[in-house]
């Protein structure tokens, strides 16, 4: 494709369909598909794909299938599936009544396989797994003809058949296109097709001992559902000559093309199902939605909300070419989001005591906060204010260091929304430690206004001790302690770089009364402490929030300094 056939401002792919529909090309449709394998659950990369997939459908007014590719049962559950059909709805997508699964199509899968084998494309072949790399080659050595290559049409019939009837052991052979073993592209190199496996499938059950391969599955499947632009990782580039002639050996209803993006790299977490699987199945996570994971029931735990993953995939985009995205960009999103819609509460992650001496005993009184500056119709709601408060114990140095504007002795601070306290008395316990503060306050500075128009630079947020409900807050930080392990200069295993600090548990947190009601999803900026939302566990006996995010923006920051440089 020229340049000038190229809209400016689309990324590569956008450019591509739109000289297809100018040209005329499958009848100026647009028919995408996500087709992710039920082996494990979705992450942020997966969110990317899904993302592009349905958003091309919808901006070209065309659809978009979401395909199970079911072809390896061993390692698949409906379990995976029916978390992936959750995660794709709660993104925002829907694909109506198109939903496929390879497994739809074994008997026509079948079917083919019989066609190249008497088209002379395809044969049995006895040689071990190690026996099929050995002869392989290498990038720079052709690869040897099996000795099975040139079996007859009827031997290789008679054997497939007898594959499928179940007469032979798993492994004792397998279905192999016959291509070119000295093809520059190993992939081209005589592909397996077909492979003995008696295990049962989540929906055909044991009607199936044998199994196509996805180089093999996919292209068809892409095929009879009437895919024009089968999108993919660019892992699967080299993978495409083999695509096409699946396609052009068979008499399938039409040919789609495939094209690939670079798939997303996260620095701080790792992306591979694999690696994925195994720090859920050796208990390095507590499952699959652990809040520390990129996976989207991770992510949503956490507190992401799909408008922010959203946005995250639009400002990341498409690409030809591999890079790292950073960790900083996907929370930017996430703040960008929960800034104009949370509400703003009040929670005392780690509480000391303070003791408003000449605050009337028995006294409570109401004051007025605003729950979301950002969004005027958000509204106001009342909170108790008391003689004795819960303040963060970071709030208070009985020493205090240059420029902290925080509760210190004979200093004076803000209480949000409330009164100016200063600190008169510290209290400590047996150890030694701070357990207390006897403050006075000014009874003309509520709301943060004095007669004499004095202010104080530091504001603290508070909860009343009478009416604070005790909460559990959990803290998350980075998956990883390195942004790329495998840019490391030692070689390790990639579980030797996790985060030893990537969950902290605060079990005596002290919240307002209105987030005892919070449920599971629910979205709060808790002031100076982050963006947190209420967890699955979470009850109104012992209400449990995760950190979603925190409030400082360093991808903003960085975005600016660019800017400004």
């Amino acid at each position: 494709m020229g340049t000038e056939e190229i809209t400016p401002g689309l990324n590569f792919i956008r450019s591509i369909i739109e000289a297809d529909i100018r040209a005329g090309k499958n009848g100026g449709r647009v028919h995408t598909r996500f087709p992710p394998e039920p082996n494990g659950y979705l992450h942020i990369g997966h969110a990317k794909s899904i993302c592009l997939n349905f958003g091309l459908a919808r901006d070209y007014r065309g659809l978009c299938n979401l395909r199970f590719d079911d072809t390896n049962p061993g390692k698949e559950d409906v379990e995976y599936v029916d978390s992936i059909m959750a995660d794709v709805r709660w993104l925002g997508f829907d694909w109506a009544e198109r939903l496929y699964y390879a497994s739809d199509y074994f008997e026509k899968l079948y079917e083919y396989a019989l066609h190249l084998i008497r088209a002379g494309k395809a044969y049995v072949c006895d040689l071990t797994p190690d026996q099929v790399r050995q002869y392989r080659g290498t990038l720079t050595e052709c690869g040897i003809n099996s000795p099975c290559r040139e079996r007859s049409v009827e031997e290789n019939l008679d054997l497939f058949q007898r594959m499928r009837a179940g007469e032979f052991p798993d492994g004792a052979y397998v279905l192999r296109a016959r291509i070119d073993m000295a093809s520059p592209n190993l992939n081209m190199r005589d592909p397996v097709l077909y492979r003995i496996r008696r295990e049962s499938h989540h929906r055909t059950g044991d009607s199936w001992l044998i199994y196509p391969m996805y180089d093999y599955t996919h292209p068809i499947s892409d095929a009879l559902e009437g895919i024009t632009h089968s999108i993919c990782t660019l892992e699967f580039e080299d993978h495409r000559p083999f695509y096409d002639w699946v396609l052009d050996n068979l008499p399938v209803p039409c040919h789609p093309q495939q094209i690939e993006f670079a798939r997303l790299n996260l620095n701080y977490t790792v992306m591979s199902k694999r690696k994925l699987l195994e720090l859920v199945d050796k208990a390095f996570v507590r499952g699959w939605d652990d809040p520390r994971l990129p996976t989207i029931a991770g992510l949503r735990r956490r507190g992401f909300t799909p408008e922010a993953i959203r946005n995250f995939a639009e400002i990341v985009g498409v690409a030809k070419r591999e890079s790292m995205v950073d960790m900083a960009l996907l929370e930017h999103c996430l703040r960008e989001d929960l800034n104009k819609r949370a509400r703003r509460a009040m929670a005392v992650l780690r509480p000391l005591k303070v003791v408003i001496t000449n605050y009337p005993e028995g006294k409570v009184e109401e004051v007025d906060a605003e729950n979301n500056p950002e969004d005027p119709g958000a509204g106001t709601r009342m909170l108790p204010f008391s003689r004795e408060i819960w303040i963060e114990q970071d709030d208070f140095r009985e020493d205090p260091p240059k420029k902290f504007f925080r509760l210190s002795p004979g200093k004076e601070i803000r209480l949000k929304h409330a009164y100016y306290i200063r600190c008169d008395e510290v209290v400590k316990d047996k150890q030694g430690c701070v357990s207390e503060l006897r403050c006075s306050y000014d009874p003309e500075s509520r709301g943060g206004w004095t007669k004499d128009g004095r202010k104080v630079l530091g504001t603290s947020h508070w909860v009343s001790a009478a009416h604070a409900v005790d909460a559990e807050v959990r803290l998350y930080d980075k998956l990883l302690s390195v942004p790329d392990p495998s840019a490391e200069k030692e070689e390790k295993d990639f579980k030797e770089y996790l985060n030893p600090d990537s969950l902290e548990i605060l079990k005596d947190c002290k919240i307002e009364p209105s987030l005892a009601e919070a449920k599971s999803g629910d979205f709060f900026q808790f002031l100076r402490q982050g963006y947190f939302c209420a967890d699955p566990d979470s009850t109104p006996s012992l209400p449990v929030f995760n950190r979603s995010v925190t409030l400082r923006d360093s991808w903003a920051k960085i975005e600016k300094s660019q800017q400004e440089k």
